[in-house]
């Protein structure tokens, strides 16, 4: 696998597809996604992948290691990339809810499952929520302007959360141009 001046979005889609074939399900959150919905416009440098199962978690090193990825701390990182790969262990959730939409990218044969958009701006949102993460929130309105996005649902979520307050300030910051992507 070629590894070397290789985009997030491709290395997430190699990475993830990899592990499926030697039996690690796995979903990709956090900034990563945010990188891929932006189309770059927001840059991460951590792959964060969410296990479906923590059954073959031990195995995950050995399997990394075959493409030329080494564990330092929780972090696996590789000699011909800047980027780095984290596992989190299960459930896929955001917030307190768990993750009810995952998407998928198809690049040739491979396949890549990440949160769906909407549960990407949860993502984001729950680090301005619970953190007063102002970077998440200024990623949260980055996909909102790139990407379909499902006001309802972030409402009913943020409500659920406790944070309908903080949603009406998210939502006041959104430009009218996002508008047009929010059902």
């Amino acid at each position: 696998m070629k590894i070397k001046n290789i985009s997030l979005k491709d290395l997430a889609i190699c990475v993830s597809d990899f592990l499926s074939k030697h039996g690690v399900d796995v979903v990709l959150s956090g900034g990563a996604c945010v990188t891929i919905y932006t189309h770059n416009k927001y840059m991460s440098y951590d792959l964060d992948f969410v296990l479906i199962s923590a059954e073959k978690q031990k195995e995950i090193k050995s399997i990394l290691e075959k493409i030329g990825f080494h564990a330092e701390g929780k972090h696996f990182k590789h000699k011909d990339t800047d980027f780095f790969i984290e596992f989190i262990p299960p459930p896929l959730s955001v917030g307190e809810e768990p993750v009810k939409e995952i998407s998928v990218i198809r690049k040739g044969n491979r396949t890549l499952k990440l949160l769906s958009p909407t549960d990407c701006v949860k993502d984001r949102l729950a680090a301005y929520y619970h953190w007063n993460d102002r970077q998440s929130l200024e990623q949260a309105i980055l996909v909102c302007e790139n990407n379909p996005i499902d006001l309802r649902e972030l409402e009913r979520w943020s409500k659920n959360e406790g944070m309908s307050a903080k949603f009406n300030k998210f939502k006041r910051l959104l430009s009218p141009d996002s508008s047009s992507r929010l059902a």
